[in-house]
């Protein structure tokens, strides 16, 4: 991003970077080589902590109380020596007064200078193209103008960008507003996630081809809702009755709680994180009807599954299962997430407005209608359940050197109930985590684990469990 120098003179209106608001706009009362100085229009949001080395502090005023009631006043002090100036009035008792005058002048390099937009609409521009200096603090300035006034979405060109409002918007997704968008022509609306579907359809539909929506942001951007927004859109204009009484688009809705069950997870940014990546191939037939879906996930977090920290949870059908009806509980063993070691090593077990209970019938029902049996989705939370269980087996040091047992009654318990979920032998689930098994051309030998060396084993039992589980 390169400034506009050659546009900018002394009085002209520019942006400055800003460590607190990343860019505060002001005047230009200075140009002196490469070196520029610049008044804020609005001080309170130049912060002290600014570098000490590219601030100066014009008439700051203080005053001091002592028995003397001496007063002073610093001018053009460098932050730094400010500091030091006010430790050296120690002698007359506390500061009880400070008061800064709150226009200040940033000097900061003339290359970090942009020109700010003069003929700028109250309400910012609906497509970037028409700002006439498109740099960062333009393009920042104009979202936030937008998104003040409750305008989500904002052109660049053919490219949407939106921005989280963290909240339901109902009104702004329902199907009022997707007939709304059906057929009309890119631009002729205010800007919407729908615009982009509809011309994706429209291109694809009238040219033959295949068309992609590209979603993409940093975490917590919103895209996993994004993306659904326009799996609906989709859905809506090219949805036709399937068989069994369930149509096409319904199963292709009906994948996103699914997924979001066992690939999504609550983190610092986002209650409902997407921890893995996904390509989404929606099929039409000839006439523009959806004919079918296909899903394909990559990199999905694994190490989430054994590690987690606060204020974070685990993947979401962990504390599904934990809030299932009590025949489900019992029937896998379960009990308060707080009791699972994978689950317990953050303090967040419930999320704000998120009834886990309601989401794991939702799941259930989610599950019946894209067509996975009753007998897969038993196999799907039995392996959910065993990892639990596999995650609170403990070790201790056995009685050969660098050998490894379990610890109590308790571990041996779990070992047990995962052996009865996973459907698998029990000595042969203990042998495979105690010990390794070295191949040579020769023979095979087992070497035992140490604690650690066991505990190791258990995480990447569990690890590969749920990757399998989840690519399945």
């Amino acid at each position: 991003m390169q400034a506009a120098t050659e546009k900018i003179t002394v009085g002209s209106q520019v942006w400055v970077a800003d460590p607190s608001v990343a860019w505060i706009d002001g005047e230009m009362l200075k140009i002196d080589g490469t070196e520029a100085e610049i008044r804020t229009s609005d001080g309170k949001k130049v912060s002290c902590s600014y570098a000490p080395i590219s601030i100066f502090i014009l008439s700051t005023n203080f005053t001091i109380s002592s028995e003397k009631k001496a007063g002073c006043q610093l001018c053009a002090c460098k932050l730094i020596e400010f500091m030091d100036a006010i430790q050296s009035f120690n002698q007359f008792q506390l500061l009880t007064s400070l008061t800064f005058r709150h226009i200040y002048n940033v000097v900061t390099k003339l290359s970090k200078v942009y020109p700010k937009e003069m003929d700028y609409p109250d309400g910012g521009v609906d497509d970037m193209t028409k700002l006439s200096y498109l740099h960062e603090p333009g393009v920042l300035h104009n979202l936030a103008i937008r998104y003040e006034r409750d305008k989500l979405y904002t052109y660049t060109g053919n490219i949407l960008i939106a921005v989280n409002p963290f909240q339901s918007l109902p009104h702004l997704y329902d199907a009022h507003m997707m007939e709304k968008y059906k057929g009309a022509e890119f631009g002729d609306l205010s800007p919407h996630v729908f615009a982009i579907a509809e011309i994706a359809f429209r291109e694809m539909v009238n040219g033959g081809k295949s068309n992609s929506i590209l979603v993409s942001g940093e975490s917590g951007a919103g895209k996993t809702e994004t993306t659904k927004m326009l799996m609906r859109y989709l859905a809506h204009v090219g949805g036709h009755k399937g068989t069994e009484g369930r149509t096409v688009e319904q199963q292709v809705l009906e994948s996103n709680p699914v997924l979001e069950a066992f690939g999504n997870a609550k983190t610092v940014r986002n209650n409902n994180s997407s921890r893995f990546g996904k390509f989404v191939e929606i099929q039409f037939d000839k006439r523009g009807r959806i004919s079918g879906a296909a899903i394909r996930t990559y990199l999905l977090e694994r190490s989430r599954v054994c590690q987690i920290s606060d204020p974070e949870r685990n993947y979401h059908c962990f504390y599904l299962l934990c809030a299932a009806p009590p025949e489900e509980v019992k029937k896998y063993k379960l009990g308060d997430p707080t009791s699972f070691h994978y689950l317990n090593q953050s303090n967040c077990y419930e999320l704000v407005g998120v009834n886990d209970a309601h989401d794991y019938l939702a799941t259930r029902r989610a599950m019946d209608t894209i067509g996975i049996s009753q007998k897969e989705q038993d196999a799907i939370f039995r392996v959910v359940a065993s990892i639990l269980h596999l995650g609170n087996l403990e070790f201790a040091k056995g009685e050969e050197i660098d050998s490894a047992i379990l610890k109590d009654e308790k571990s041996k318990f779990h070992l047990q109930v995962t052996a009865e979920l996973l459907m698998c032998d029990l000595h042969a689930l203990e042998d495979s985590l105690l010990k390794r098994l070295m191949v040579t051309p020769e023979e095979v030998i087992k070497r035992s684990l140490d604690p650690q060396g066991a505990t190791f084993s258990r995480d990447s039992l569990a690890k590969t469990l749920y990757s399998r589980l989840f690519d399945w």
